[in-house]
């Protein structure tokens, strides 16, 4: 039943998604030539009938993107983000469609509107879709019975996430204890049965999905479960016992037939979206250090004025696969010792600081010069900053997961940083969020991280 429910439900969704395209265009018509014109004699021509050729486009696009998939507890952010890839796709697609047929007559004006249009418009009716299902779920219609196979820690977890959540419409009808458990209920739920005597548990009751949550002493009993639980019908959900040590998209490779995990999911790791990445690193410093001469040529001279010794400081960092390199900035203190230098904490009130590197360092000047780490490939415009080597041998010891972060090139700005997690912060929240980056990197995640640096990153007050 719940099976039947979902596919009506994705025939309905793709059905609207489709027609969005028509009526998407038929607005963007009127737009452009009765509006925008002041006319109101809206005439189509043969080619409007291109935009019938597009409704594949975009079911294959939207299918690729995973927007027909069955998982109801799937943010709706990703599904917004998906529409919004695949319609620049398609207005890419169908711009080159024209180009290549020669249509020169047919309107570009037509082409940004629609895609325009589209996108708020698909993104309405999956909203409302959302909103429907929720109030729905709410009120108890549409659910999902689950049994839940173990009374610990993680079955925990999992039923203050559903109670959380009622929009999934999740209802757990009962829990299945481990044989020395001795309770009748585990946080409000009852103990209807052990594992030991599951089979009798499906022969009086009926559930869409079990749920197992098995300490790691107990994994000797899934053997045993699967196959009660494919015998009787039910969909199966692990949790594993080592989730805090996977990401939520952990990567599963293939082994000739034997099934690895792999702990932590890097998008960056795909040799297209290095190349992508690095292109625009490279034409994003040089525009940079065009912009920004103006500022370097006066951070070069005042830095020389105010204090002795050379504009430029360089200090040894770790970057991408622990290898370190020199990061360059304008001088913001006095001359020292470079055992001082890679060893010593900057502080709020650091006497070393001089009045022109106080500024600088508020105003994020210093950190101009590495644009041109950027350039050369030590750097990227976003990522996790590098740290001092002798800082990181500490980290390492004591934060937990710090050193994923030299999985990807270090950035200029970053996730933590425009969060406000720089200077003498949290390092376990910088580290939080930098791992945050690097399992959800994505190309607009970097340009949300470079406007936000931009509106609140290059001023801070815990930059020092």
């Amino acid at each position: 039943m719940i099976n039947e429910n979902q596919k009506t439900l994705n025939r309905f969704q793709i059905f609207l998604d489709l027609m969005c395209v028509p009526i998407s265009f038929l607005l963007a018509y009127f737009f452009r030539f009765d509006i925008f014109n002041g006319t109101n004699n809206m005439t189509f021509d043969t080619n409007v009938l291109l935009v019938f050729l597009l409704m594949p486009v975009f079911f294959l696009l939207y299918s690729s993107f995973g927007l027909y998939s069955s998982r109801r507890t799937k943010p709706l952010r990703s599904d917004i983000t998906a529409i919004l890839y695949s319609n620049l796709i398609a207005a890419l697609v169908f711009s080159l469609f024209l180009y290549v047929g020669k249509i020169m007559h047919f309107s570009r004006y037509v082409v940004v509107l629609f895609t325009i249009f589209n996108t708020a418009i698909t993104v309405t009716t999956r909203l409302t879709i959302r909103l429907i299902l929720t109030t729905y779920r709410k009120k108890g219609y549409n659910k999902r019975f689950c049994l839940v196979i173990g009374a610990n820690e993680l079955s925990r977890i999992f039923i203050e996430k559903t109670r959380q959540h009622p929009e999934w419409g999740y209802e757990i009808t009962g829990i299945v204890a481990e044989d020395n458990y001795k309770k009748s209920n585990f946080w409000g739920i009852s103990i209807i049965s052990k594992i030991s005597n599951l089979a009798e548990t499906f022969e009086n009751r009926y559930f869409d999905f079990v749920i197992i949550a098995l300490a790691p002493e107990n994994y000797i009993s899934v053997n045993k479960i699967i196959p009660l639980c494919e015998k009787n019908g039910a969909r199966i959900m692990i949790i594993p016992y080592y989730s805090e040590y996977i990401p939520a998209k952990p990567l599963f490779e293939d082994l000739d037939g034997l099934p690895l995990i792999d702990t932590r999911y890097i998008p960056l790791d795909y040799p297209i979206y290095q190349m992508a990445k690095r292109a625009f690193d490279i034409l994003f410093s040089i525009f940079a250090i065009v912009i920004t001469s103006p500022i370097m040529i006066v951070a070069v001279i005042l830095t020389k004025l105010t204090s002795p010794g050379p504009v430029l400081y360089k200090q040894e960092r770790m970057g991408l696969n622990q290898k370190t390199f020199n990061m360059y900035k304008f001088r913001s203190m006095r001359v020292q010792s470079e055992k001082d230098s890679q060893t010593i904490w900057t502080t709020k009130d650091d006497p070393r600081k001089t009045k022109w590197g106080e500024f600088m360092r508020k105003t994020s000047i210093d950190e101009l010069p590495q644009f041109f780490n950027i350039l050369y490939g030590s750097m990227s415009v976003v990522g996790p900053r590098p740290e001092r080597p002798f800082f990181v041998s500490q980290f390492k010891e004591t934060i937990p997961r710090y050193m994923i972060k030299h999985q990807v090139r270090p950035g200029l700005t970053g996730w933590a940083q425009v969060n406000g997690w720089r200077g003498d912060t949290s390092i376990e929240k910088r580290i939080e969020h930098d791992v945050y980056y690097i399992e959800n990197w994505s190309f607009l995640f970097d340009l949300k991280i470079i406007i936000l640096t931009l509106f609140r990153g290059f001023i801070n007050k815990n930059a020092y």
